[in-house]
């Protein structure tokens, strides 16, 4: 963690609160937004944890204090007035009390739509997440969800998941096993045959991405624990 933020740096409101936004520091992904006072501030930074001031209640909130979703800060920054606040988190666990990673995602857990504009410039200096289009697997988390409960003779995804953990889980064992057999046939293939292995390589690596999500549907575990573990073993 680091900041360099002090209580006297900021300028408190007439109600001693500051609004904080709070972004995913691995994407840019604006989580939720909250209100700051110097009681939360000093918590905030004794602690490493996100802690904010609740109106509601009118006392100190420790974000996660009851369902374990905490924000572990990185970094605070003020804008130009100081009089708001920016805090770069990593997230554990969903960040909304919907269970969606930002409080600006829509109730099934799908992105909130992104401006045309801001669209272009992250094709053109964008994190690496967003370049790789990562965030188009909560669109494929939210299809899967939603056919969970579908009648099986209509949906593959239904059918897989009311087959028990077996029918999803042998389809992860088989898909990584033609992964294998395709990531080789890719490594020995000519040059003029490297087109198509590479694209039977991808066929097969989304056939393995989309099986280990149905299997993670089936057993109620959602992926955002997984993205948790990544990072925790994560070291820059």
């Amino acid at each position: 963690m680091k900041t360099g933020v002090l209580e006297q740096d900021v300028s408190w409101g007439p109600n001693g609160l500051v609004p904080a936004v709070v972004q995913d520091v691995a994407d840019g992904r604006v989580l939720m937004v909250a209100y700051v006072d110097a009681e939360a501030l000093a918590a905030t930074l004794a602690s490493g944890e996100v802690h904010f001031h609740s109106r509601s209640r009118d006392r100190l909130w420790r974000k996660g204090e009851t369902s374990g979703n905490v924000l572990r800060l990185v970094d605070i920054d003020l804008d130009c007035d100081g009089d708001a606040l920016l805090l770069q988190v990593n997230p554990v666990g969903p960040t909304c009390h919907r269970g969606t990673r930002s409080c600006f995602d829509a109730s099934d857990g799908s992105p909130a739509p992104i401006p045309a504009v801001a669209r272009f410039e992250a094709t053109v200096d964008a994190p690496v997440a967003d370049r790789q289009g990562f965030a188009w697997l909560e669109t494929l988390w939210a299809t899967i969800d939603s056919r969970a409960g579908a009648d099986p003779s209509t949906s593959y995804t239904a059918r897989l998941i009311s087959g028990g953990v077996d029918a999803p889980a042998r389809k992860v064992a088989e898909e990584a096993t033609e992964v294998l057999m395709a990531a080789k046939d890719d490594a020995a293939a000519p040059e003029d045959r490297r087109a198509a292995t590479r694209d039977a390589l991808t066929g097969e690596v989304a056939d393995l991405l989309y099986h280990t999500l149905v299997v993670l549907r089936e057993r109620g575990l959602a992926p955002v624990a997984v993205i948790t573990r990544l990072r925790e073993r994560h070291r820059p």
